[in-house]
């Protein structure tokens, strides 16, 4: 029968499901850090812009002005409603920008920085947890990398891919939901996605956790971590 003890009704389900907001590359640096309260300085890296302001500047030409310094809800235009409207147990993103004022630019063609005072945006949007295991979170070098990780930890915004050694960016993020569960959040990166092989955290050296292929092997390791 509907509703007895072997067949719990879909209300008795619902409160022990767990929502989940998942979001792939979150990037909060160059135009988007420039239009917040308190931005790194602007200058950039790339061949073809140097100046993050002027990717303000394109953008105004198709949307139109754009009032600086802009709160930190302006970024998320609609998504805050919808996660009024949705209500996920836990959001999870994976944040390709470094949080750091770091000079220390590593040679590559697009390096991504947003300030540790303007990462509040990530507090604004209910962030519960960033994935760091991606190929731009060391954009600024292993003192970026001990920024970000430093400032999220002092926000309350779990992490998980990267840490001040292998061990720390081996280990799982555990999100407790009351009442329902929990919530485990495991991250590698791949030197496919461009993450170069010398960002790989070692016993004694911060960085992302990278796997060095999807082979079996790989896999194995992968599961027998989450098993253990």
């Amino acid at each position: 029968m509907i509703g007895s003890a072997h067949h719990p009704d879909r209300q008795e389900i619902g409160k022990k499901t767990i929502r989940v907001f998942l979001c792939g590359d979150v990037m909060i640096g160059r135009g988007v850090d420039q239009i917040l309260p308190d931005p790194c300085p602007p200058g950039l890296h790339e061949d073809y812009m140097s100046d993050a302001r002027d990717y303000v500047g394109l953008a105004e030409r198709v949307s139109g002005r754009i009032s600086t310094p802009a709160d930190y809800d302006y970024i998320w235009g609609a998504s805050l409603d919808i996660f009024d409207e949705r209500q996920p147990d836990v959001r999870i993103v994976n944040l390709e920008t470094s949080v750091t004022r770091s000079e220390a630019c590593e040679k590559k063609s697009i390096n991504y920085r947003v300030s540790p005072q303007n990462a509040q945006c990530l507090r604004t949007a209910g962030i519960d947890c960033c994935v760091l295991a991606n190929n731009h979170v060391r954009d600024w070098g292993q003192a970026g990398l001990l920024e970000t990780l430093a400032t999220l930890e002092r926000m309350g915004i779990k992490t998980a891919g990267a840490g001040r050694n292998l061990g720390e960016a081996r280990r799982e993020a555990v999100i407790d939901i009351p009442a329902k569960g929990r919530v485990v959040v495991a991250a590698f990166a791949l030197p496919s996605s461009g993450a170069p092989p010398h960002w790989a955290a070692t016993t004694e050296r911060p960085g992302i956790s990278l796997l060095p292929d999807l082979s079996s092997v790989s896999a194995a390791l992968v599961c027998d971590k989450l098993r253990r």
